[in-house]
Formats: structure tokens, C-alpha cells, sequence
């Protein structure tokens, strides 16, 4: 039996989509890396069941109309609606040990808190990556809303708390609003 303990949460189902049994879902990661998950779990009436993707279509990064294996229709798919997806951790883990810190996907991030290493301020939120220019940057959300960008750099990176989804980071003066120089 699968227990929470076993899973990570990495998005969330919205609403059906079409007649041919898609759902639409909002992941914390990229799209492309559900193929590396062998299933995806929900909390069905305080169990935790798997869910096998059969077929995906990206609406953009974060978002995806799924097709699951075995429901093919609207009625089906409403026990999914606005239920927490879970990926199993030790697939999450896996691929997370896969790359170097540098090279680890950023987008496994998303979702995660932003915590100074030094007295334990919470920054904010990743909401999203922004990999436009050479230097990938954490898109932040702050407790008042605004959005802080954070560069991706293993110097600035003291540990990462993977279970609580948490990363703790030291950055330089200045880069936070409110940073006195």
C-alpha cells in the first residue's frame, strides 16, 4: 500500500477537457519529465492510487492534457478533478541524483520554498524558471506578492531539503528588496 510518506507532490489536476477523456494538469515540473515517472498518484477517498499516463498533450510548460490510462470518459474523470498529484519519491530522488547540482533540471524546483540559510527568513515561493538568458534564475513569489529573481548558482545554494521542499540558499547583499547595502 502506497503511503504519503512515499510520494511528492508535483501538481495538480484541473478539469476535463474535451469528449475523449483528457484532464487538463498543472505540474510543478516540465511536461517532459512525467515520462519519467511510472505513475502518477492521487488521494481517492484517503487512498493513495496510481494512475498511469497514457498519452500527453503540453498546453504550455506547466500545463498538460493527460489521458489516463483506463477512464475514457467526463463522469470518470471527475474523482481527479482538483486532486493533488504525487509522483513516487524514490523515482523523484532518483532523477533528482541523476544530474550534478548545476545540471540538476531546475523546473523539480518549482513549488519549493526559498528559505535564508542564515536565520531562517522565508524569501518566497518558486513559481517558476527563467531559462531565457545564460543565467537561469528562479522566479520567486514573496509574501507580498512581488516577484523576486534569484540567479541558479551552487555557491549561493547551502542545502536542499527535498521532502520538505525546501532550499536553502545564502545570497549576496542586495539581491532581495528590502536588502540594506
Amino acid at each position: 500500500m502506497i503511503s504519503r510518506d512515499d510520494l511528492v507532490e508535483m501538481g495538480r489536476y484541473n478539469k476535463p477537457h474535451g469528449v475523449n477523456g483528457e484532464i487538463s494538469a498543472t505540474m510543478l515540473c516540465d511536461i517532459d519529465l512525467l515520462d519519467r515517472f511510472s505513475c502518477l498518484v492521487s488521494d481517492i477517498d484517503g487512498i493513495f492510487v496510481p494512475f498511469f499516463v497514457e498519452g500527453k498533450r503540453p498546453k504550455n510548460e506547466q500545463t498538460a492534457l493527460l489521458k489516463i490510462e483506463g477512464i475514457d470518459c467526463d463522469d470518470d474523470l471527475s474523482l481527479l478533478v482538483n486532486k493533488a498529484i504525487y509522483v513516487v519519491k524514490r523515482e523523484y530522488e532518483a532523477l533528482a541524483e541523476e544530474y550534478d547540482c548545476d545540471e540538476e533540471p531546475a523546473d523539480l524546483f518549482i513549488g519549493f520554498v526559498v528559505i535564508e540559510a542564515e536565520g531562517g527568513k522565508v524569501i518566497g515561493e518558486i513559481v517558476d524558471v527563467d531559462d531565457s538568458t545564460e543565467n537561469v534564475l528562479f522566479v520567486v513569489e514573496d509574501a507580498e506578492g512581488r516577484e523576486v529573481l534569484i540567479p541558479i548558482a551552487e555557491e549561493f545554494i547551502d542545502g536542499i531539503d527535498h521532502d520538505a521542499r525546501r532550499i536553502f540558499m545564502n545570497l549576496p547583499l542586495g539581491l532581495l528588496p528590502g536588502d540594506d547595502e
